[in-house]
């Protein structure tokens, strides 16, 4: 019957969401409190590709509009869980983070693929000649060799939180006999960043290890999301009044997002996305699976402490009920 079949799709969802304490309506103070990114966001689209939920978000969701906002909302929300990237402060924004499958997330376990939710650090720059002037373009060209390739900023990289295999570098007394640019002084140029929110603590240490190394220049970040990180390079926004010299994206660029056009692009290091509740959350959650993140995002569980009861439906009546009761439903 098709609604005994609604009926059994329904309870499997339940019973999965009882090891991280409960599936069903809540009591009133373990409510679950989803925090998620917007629909822009490169983190967001990681997150539910890697836990099959693409256009599956509860509507009931409290929309962020970064990294750090979301650290800060649900580390304040003892009843609250959100996403964020590995490079995150968890104990300074009072956040707990979970194990996803039974894997910790760390540097080693995304190195070795056992940690699943991972995602890409991505960048594309202006196509060539669309810069502000030539010595920027050679300036932008430096960076992204001392950012990619060199083993100092591999290293600042890693140090901020970044994913990379330093092994694979090049001291940069090496590279920058290829960059002649950043022997002279260019306190006078600026490089601008745009794009993923995720990448700012990376991207921003990067920068300021490389201004006493190429000049002194300026930098000047605009990250607001994945979304404008190709679109103020190289798409519609790119000579407006956010137009930058590098977009970045916390995912691959895709689509109508044609790389090919920049100067340079790529990707410079790997990032975790980390499932997080505040550490003020008493209901002992460690660790969830793909199904348990989705049943909580998609709102089919919606509490941490509710108590669950088995129901057996004998007719179309009674399912109905207990759909809208959000009870464990049995054949």
């Amino acid at each position: 019957m098709k609604f005994m079949k609604k009926a059994m799709a329904f309870g499997i969802a339940c019973v999965m969401g009882l090891t991280l304490a409960g599936c069903g309506s809540s009591t009133g103070n373990d409510s679950i409190t989803v925090y998620s990114r917007d629909a822009s966001s490169g983190t967001r689209e990681a997150f539910e590709k890697a836990n099959d939920m693409e256009e599956m978000l509860t509507d009931a969701a409290v929309t962020v509009d970064s990294n750090g906002d979301m650290a800060t909302k649900v580390g304040a929300d003892p009843n609250g869980i959100g996403y964020v990237s590995l490079s995150t402060d968890f104990e300074a924004n009072n956040l707990t983070a979970l194990n996803y499958e039974g894997v910790a997330p760390s540097e080693e376990t995304v190195l070795d693929g056992t940690y699943g939710m991972q995602r890409p650090f991505s960048y594309v720059t202006r196509a060539s000649g669309d810069f502000a002037d030539d010595r920027t373009e050679q300036l932008v060209a430096a960076f992204i060799d001392y950012l990619c390739n060199s083993t100092e900023g591999m290293q600042v990289v890693a140090d901020a939180g970044g994913i990379v295999d330093t092994t694979k570098s090049t001291p940069w007394e090496e590279l920058k006999a290829n960059h002649p640019i950043v022997d002279e002084d260019n306190s006078d140029l600026t490089i601008r960043t745009a794009g993923s929110t995720s990448v700012t603590d990376t991207l921003q240490a990067a920068l300021e290890s490389f201004q006493s190394m190429a000049g002194n220049f300026q930098f000047t970040m605009n990250q607001t999301g994945s979304g404008d990180g190709y679109k103020r390079v190289l798409g519609e926004e790119k000579d407006g009044a956010n137009a930058a010299d590098i977009g970045f994206a916390s995912r691959e660029f895709e689509g109508e997002e044609d790389v090919t056009q920049g100067m340079e692009s790529g990707q410079y290091c790997i990032d975790a996305v980390v499932a997080v509740i505040s550490a003020d959350n008493t209901f002992g959650v460690t660790d969830l699976t793909a199904e348990q993140i989705k049943g909580i995002f998609s709102g089919e569980i919606t509490a941490w402490g509710a108590k669950v009861r088995t129901l057996v439906i004998a007719t179309d009546e009674e399912l109905m009920i207990a759909r809208d009761t959000k009870e464990v439903i049995e054949k």
